[in-house]
């Protein structure tokens, strides 16, 4: 009884019965196996089949399984299959067993159109439910600034300086950099173009007025949201892991005070200023070139931008600038707080940050196109 497994077969009548003996334990799991593939072929064909297992010296989970699995193959095939003779810690186990099949459930086959337009309609109830949380967040970051202004004892000044800093003067570099190579890229592109015509000087107009009204506030924006929107997300995304968030309201003071609010006005604060860089520095670089490969002096250049360009076309770039600077701290302060408790998730929400965070400024930008052709200014 104590030996390896073994089956014994008793066939009487219609009936086949299947003595089970010896040990039926993992360690014996390839004999099982085959013990279990031979006691469905010897029983293909038959009647009605009993399994009796009072000869089993041991039996774990993997022999119970086995068998339990061998019954329902049995009954599969049309043929009833019972346990006799079980001892009751042996039928505990085959009823705690209970072998039942994986099987993968069908999928009903769609349109491939049908499953565009499901990607479509679920993408679509996203936007929206987006765009219902930054209203509600917006109401809260003017509602905390109300605070603020009636009591502004209760405003960090040190975390707006603070913010300011790493946002405006260490942005300096890099955004004087880009400007002053994209200034310098569209003024040689236009004297390449303008040239075949005979109208180099015209560059002069093309760099002020395409830098002043759009590149240098739409480049300064997406600049600062992929380098200071990114890290708003994740430096409150990592408080919101640590649950210092919590600790806050634990504490009495409102998330949106401390943390939201110095970023957001530093923000609006600080991308003005650098887009004035932004400006100068594209203009600095579209002189350079047009003096070097266009052959147009600075003095000429000075007095011709002067002649192309109005206050107007200045205060444009200008006037965006805050606009877009709140989109990007809601939606970097909004992402940072919807982080979960896991590294994963902090990547993936300052993923969606820079990304969304770059889309709504060229909606923002596109918008305010719209509205300063239709007041004709």
């Amino acid at each position: 009884m104590n030996s390896g497994p073994a089956i014994a077969v008793d066939e009487r009548g219609g009936d086949m019965r299947f003595v089970v003996s010896g040990r039926w334990t993992a360690p014996h799991a390839a004999e099982v196996e085959r013990l279990a593939a031979m006691l469905l072929e010897e029983a293909r064909g038959g009647g009605s089949v009993r399994i009796d297992i009072s000869e089993i010296g041991r039996l774990d989970t993997l022999g119970a399984w086995v068998l339990d699995r061998t019954r329902h193959e049995l009954g599969d095939r049309g043929q009833r299959a019972d346990f006799v003779g079980a001892r009751p810690e042996h039928q505990t186990l085959l009823d705690e067993i209970a072998y039942r099949g994986f099987q993968e459930p069908s999928r009903a086959k769609n349109l491939h159109i049908v499953d565009f337009l499901v990607d479509v309609g679920r993408t679509v109830v996203e936007v929206g439910k987006d765009f219902v949380r930054g209203v509600s967040f917006l109401g809260e970051v003017v509602a905390a600034l109300v605070v603020v202004l009636f009591n502004p004892r209760r405003f960090r000044f040190p975390a707006l300086v603070h913010q300011l800093e790493h946002i405006a003067f260490r942005g300096v570099p890099i955004i004087a950099l880009i400007s002053f190579l994209v200034g310098a890229i569209v003024a040689q592109q236009g004297i390449f173009q303008l040239q075949r015509f005979g109208a180099t000087p015209f560059v002069v107009d093309l760099v002020g007025i395409l830098i002043l009204r759009e590149l240098a506030v739409l480049l300064t924006s997406i600049m600062i949201a992929g380098r200071s929107g990114s890290a708003f997300t994740a430096e409150i995304g990592s408080m919101k892991m640590r649950e210092e968030v919590d600790a806050l309201r634990v504490m009495g003071l409102d998330p949106v005070q401390v943390l939201i609010v110095p970023r957001v006005l530093a923000l609006i604060i600080g991308l003005p200023l650098l887009t004035f860089l932004s400006m100068m520095s594209a203009l600095l670089g579209g002189g350079l070139v047009a003096w070097v490969y266009g052959g147009i002096s600075p003095e000429i250049f000075l007095a011709r931008l002067q002649g192309a360009i109005v206050l107007s076309t200045f205060l444009v770039g200008l006037i965006k600038a805050p606009f877009m600077a709140l989109v990007i701290g809601l939606i970097a302060s909004l992402e940072g707080l919807a982080v979960q408790g896991s590294a994963e998730s902090l990547g993936r929400q300052v993923t969606s940050s820079v990304v969304k965070s770059i889309f709504m400024v060229i909606v923002v930008d596109g918008l305010f196109a719209m509205f300063f052709a239709a007041i004709d200014y």
